[in-house]
């Protein structure tokens, strides 16, 4: 098994002051989401750290074409010893990363005995979670599956997906609360997790119809005027994602999933005058988007 690094061998801790080093080659076309979701935020430390290949060459004791591969996503879907050991040298925490790393090796048709065996030749469990991260995650928890569950549909799939993005926020820790605002940071992360895993029309457009069999009248058909309540709300559900980011946000929290201005404007990171002003351009536009005619 691999021993884990004594105290001499442990990386000084990153700093967002530290000179940027030179960013990697891009990644390769075939790593899937869930490799990116993990290779992206390693490819970002690596670039704030200041290190070069060659320094993790030094620190992690693999090659520099290995750890260029690694970096890429690319030839190979890489064992956790190297993953570990070159996340491990930019100091990033292991409990996120080898939950993340697992996910992917499985979206790339890994073996669990492979999964299990590679996990099984590091010797480290890794730390426990910073406790204002815990305390922000479990805040913002039940909002985030909410979202999630109006576009994934299912309460699996979007427990599933904002635990992925709670990972890569705890992986991105300390840039999160680095910058101006940890809200708007989380969310934007939470978002891309959600809006990469979501039914999409063919022009892009994540795909919000399916969520009509979620509402009452469609799951009461003794409601009077179901179908043409049915008809109303998938109109609707599509034309909210011809919205800006912002306004469909803000209208998915608030018309699917019942948050409140004050929560929405929290979640968000944004201030609840401005929240305000978003709901109103947003009601504006879904009004007009209704009211025009569709083209032949």
């Amino acid at each position: 098994m691999m021993p884990l690094p004594g105290p001499s061998h442990q990386p000084p801790p990153l700093h967002s002051t530290a000179k940027r080093g030179r960013p990697p080659a891009p990644i390769s076309p075939d790593a899937g989401p869930s490799h990116c979701a993990w290779l992206e935020p390693v490819r970002n430390a690596l670039f704030t750290s200041g290190l070069t290949l060659d320094d993790l060459v030094v620190r992690s004791g693999y090659s520099k074409t290995r750890i260029s591969q690694l970096l890429r996503g690319n030839d190979y879907y890489p064992s956790w010893e190297i993953t570990f050991s070159v996340t491990r040298a930019l100091g990033l925490p292991t409990r996120p990363l080898r939950r993340l790393w697992a996910a992917a090796a499985r979206e790339a048709d890994k073996a669990d005995d492979w999964i299990k065996n590679c996990i099984d030749r590091v010797v480290h469990d890794g730390e426990e979670p910073p406790l204002p991260y815990q305390a922000f995650t479990d805040d913002v928890r039940g909002v985030y599956t909410d979202y999630a569950r109006a576009f994934l549909l299912t309460d699996q799939r979007a427990r599933w997906v904002v635990s992925q993005a709670f990972d890569i926020l705890w992986v991105c820790w300390n840039t999160a609360t680095a910058s101006e605002n940890l809200h708007r940071y989380a969310w934007r992360l939470l978002r891309s997790c959600v809006i990469a895993r979501a039914s999409r029309h063919q022009d892009g457009r994540p795909d919000l119809r399916a969520a009509v069999f979620s509402t009452r009248g469609i799951r009461d058909p003794d409601v009077p005027g179901h179908l043409v309540f049915f008809t109303e709300l998938i109109d609707l559900l599509d034309a909210i994602t011809r919205l800006p980011e912002d306004q469909m946000d803000v209208a998915v929290l608030q018309h699917l999933c019942g948050a409140p201005h004050h929560v929405i404007a929290r979640i968000l990171g944004l201030a609840p005058a401005l929240t305000r002003a978003v709901d109103h351009h947003a009601r504006a536009a879904l009004e007009a988007i209704l009211t025009t005619p569709t083209p032949e």
